[in-house]
């Protein structure tokens, strides 16, 4: 793909938790499966694995006692929140409302989530137009919060990670981006988002439109969370 003119050049989106409203389906997945086994899993539990590749949920069940494997595991949990989202899309309004704007002015995008393509697949048929590339977590060896997933999107745009926007909402997800090179904002959603140099700390992106997220692409950091997390 050839390299957008503009600035940014891309806009880089994560899922779970950025996009769509899904760590709750993620949290009663997990609850659900360790009920199964007669392990105690509470909503904290859920929390401690919010933006972490599914693998190293699937080995913080086993290890708490659900007797299955780390791909049986995993299976389980992408068919039970793929369901879910088929059944209902739960989209976060203010990133949804960004991201059409964004697409409408020409911008490519790219989907860099952990979730496996199963997943990804059900969010992209919600909108078709929207995502030039889809970076899930079963095609990168290194998962979140390494950059790699980040770097593979931009190099399959065919465009520069400096230039790009990141959009993200987990603290592995926020480092993800930003040691990727990318122009990185956080939303609070769920988690503590830590304050790094040059990173966009936000409550929400109600409000943004895609003059701010040019800004954000030529340099501006806009923190809305000061000393707080």
């Amino acid at each position: 793909m050839t390299a957008h003119p503009s600035s940014p050049q891309a806009v880089l989106w994560d899922m779970d938790g950025t996009l769509i409203d899904s760590e709750p389906y993620w949290i009663a997945a997990e609850t659900e499966l360790a009920r199964r086994f007669g392990v105690p899993w509470s909503h904290d539990d859920g929390l401690q694995l919010v933006g972490n590749p599914l693998p190293v949920s699937a080995a913080v069940l086993r290890e708490r006692g659900v007797d299955m494997s780390d791909d049986e595991i995993i299976g389980a949990l992408l068919w039970r929140v793929r369901e879910q989202v088929l059944a209902s899309v739960p989209w976060q309004a203010d990133a949804r409302a960004l991201l059409d704007a964004t697409v409408s002015a020409g911008i490519p995008c790219a989907l860099v989530t952990m979730s496996y393509t199963p997943l990804a697949e059900a969010l992209v048929a919600a909108v078709p137009d929207a995502f030039a590339v889809v970076v899930t977590g079963d095609r990168v060896r290194h998962g979140k919060p390494d950059p790699e997933a980040f770097l593979t999107a931009a190099t399959e745009l065919g465009v520069d990670i400096e230039r790009c926007v990141a959009f993200e909402d987990s603290p592995a997800g926020v480092t993800a981006a930003w040691a990727s090179g990318a122009k990185s904002v956080g939303i609070r959603r769920l988690t503590p988002i830590e304050p790094r140099p040059g990173l966009s700390r936000v409550r929400s992106l109600a409000g943004w439109d895609v003059d701010t997220v040019r800004r954000v692409a030529a340099g501006e950091v806009i923190d809305e969370l000061g000393d707080s997390v």
